[in-house]
């Protein structure tokens, strides 16, 4: 029996997925079925302790190999961190076989997750891709772009999508590696700038529009996004000539809930507090239990997430475009996810009568 597990997790690590079901299955007390859920939950939990420890839980590790006999590791590592510092900023470092693998494919299963494409996209333009809405972890944005679990690379052959998030996370050790092999890059001028001005055409930023301020409103049913002076990612695609897509996930605020302070309250001005000064908000919020969906714990809940990506706005190249140039292009982008979420809402679930509510 120990060596059909560790035949499994071994499978995981080198992402054959058949060989992970087929040694589990040796074991007769386990159906199929049972054995894929649990994978799933596997694979979703450690994406999950990832986001939220694995950052400040590899800083507290490497501090402490410092005073040990083993310090010469950490010096190294350390070094070497120094050395590379500014790849992040550089378009990072993906892998090909990170984003491929089997753990992904079982994260999408979970929920499930799905992408779909509306239009194509012509691999000799650049592109900035605008995620809605953020939901608590943005975790349709991951599976989609920085993996190939629901094949972004087959669906839009010659595009590279990198998703842009806090740039603190390339600060933390393992973390930030970790990161950039899914092609995860700072959302800051630095990191943008470079891969849509000097990293060649075919490439897709991701960027998560409604940021921190977005997720503290998300809540299952409503379906909200911060965007009206949200105009920076327009000043950028104008100054590299990179065209906007609107991307909306239906099911992204469904997967988890959480408590939601009003305006003027204590909570919400402890949360725009870290917001403002730390670059993200603390959110109160639960999903499933590790055993049993009905209890409270991190797992998110089984829904289906959605993400359609619409059509490519295009954007002319302005070095120095004005304030009426940036809100020409803003409405239209506006306009565009609406009509977006208007023609598929139905078809994922949503009334005739639902309005997405722009903030």
């Amino acid at each position: 029996m120990m060596k059909t597990i560790i035949a499994a997790y071994s499978g995981v690590l080198r992402g054959t997925g058949s060989s992970i079901l087929s040694a589990l299955q040796d074991l007769s007390w386990l159906s199929k079925s049972k054995v894929e859920k649990q994978l799933q939950i596997i694979s979703v939990l450690q994406w999950i302790l990832t986001f939220l420890v694995l950052g400040v839980a590899c800083t507290v590790i490497l501090m402490y190999i410092l005073c040990t006999d083993c310090w010469v590791i950490a010096a190294v590592y350390l070094a070497w961190l120094v050395f590379d510092w500014n790849t992040p900023k550089k378009g990072g470092r993906r892998s090909q076989w990170v984003r491929n693998w089997a753990i992904w494919r079982y994260f999408r299963d979970y929920f499930p997750v799905r992408l779909v494409k509306t239009h194509n996209l012509l691999t000799n333009r650049n592109y900035i891709f605008g995620y809605h809405p953020h939901g608590i972890m943005g975790l349709g944005a991951f599976c989609n772009f920085s993996t190939e679990a629901t094949g972004v690379g087959q669906k839009f052959p010659g595009i590279r999508p990198y998703l842009a998030t806090l740039a603190g996370n390339f600060r933390m050790p393992i973390l930030r590696d970790y990161l950039m092999s899914g092609g995860i890059c700072p959302v800051n001028r630095d990191s943008i700038d470079y891969i849509l001005s000097k990293n060649g055409s075919g490439n897709a930023i991701v960027i998560v529009v409604g940021g921190a301020a977005e997720s503290l409103n998300c809540t299952p049913g409503k379906n909200s996004v911060t965007l009206k002076n949200r105009k920076g990612f327009v000043k950028l695609a104008l100054r590299h000539g990179a065209d906007l897509v609107p991307v909306y996930s239906f099911g992204e605020n469904e997967v988890y809930k959480q408590v939601i302070f009003e305006e003027g309250s204590w909570g919400r001005w402890v949360q725009k507090k870290f917001q403002k000064h730390i670059g993200f908000a603390p959110c109160i919020f639960h999903g499933r239990g590790l055993f049993s969906s009905n209890t409270w714990g991190l797992l998110p809940y089984s829904k289906p997430i959605t993400t359609v990506v619409g059509e490519p706005i295009t954007i002319p190249r302005i070095d120095h475009p004005s304030q009426r140039e940036v809100d020409f292009y803003h409405r239209m982008y506006v306009s565009a996810l609406i009509k977006l979420f208007d023609k598929y809402k139905t078809k994922f679930g949503l009334p005739e009568t639902e309005v997405l509510d722009i903030n």
